[in-house]
């Protein structure tokens, strides 16, 4: 059975505050890409590649965030993106793959210890929300 989630107010502050930190970030490294990259240390197209999945996230959490319930698989799938969003840029650091300057680092652990912030405040929201039988549409 599928089971939705009512967005509570503490859940719904957390996607649209999440939205909000992507829809800032988002364009900001799309469209400043090139010297962003200069200034950090990494490649221009992952500085790019990064601002765009920032900005087509804000919408999605923008959306969820104002819907009155969601599907509890779309929240936990939120919560596994960000984890492994961690990871990834963890993993970036660690395996000598880009070659990012001390302001490059600094970047990279900053954003990846907010996307954790946003992932454990999700799993509150998760376990404080109600769960509710989803109904299947017909078919």
């Amino acid at each position: 059975m599928r089971t939705a989630v009512v967005v509570q107010p503490f859940l719904r502050r957390v996607l649209l505050a999440d939205a909000a930190a992507c829809g800032v970030m988002g364009p900001v490294l799309l469209l400043t890409a090139q010297p962003q990259a200069a200034i950090l240390g990494l490649p221009p197209a992952l500085v790019g590649t990064a601002g765009a999945i920032l900005l087509l996230l804000a919408a999605l959490l923008a959306y969820l965030g104002t819907r009155s319930a969601v599907s509890r698989r779309v929240v936990v799938a939120l919560i596994v993106g960000d984890l492994l969003w961690v990871v990834d840029s963890i993993a970036l650091l660690l395996t000598g793959w880009i070659a990012p300057t001390d302001a490059g680092i600094a970047f990279m652990i900053g954003q990846a210890a907010a996307v954790a912030c946003f992932a454990e405040l999700k799993i509150i929201g998760l376990r404080r929300a109600t769960i509710r039988p989803d109904p299947v549409p017909a078919e």
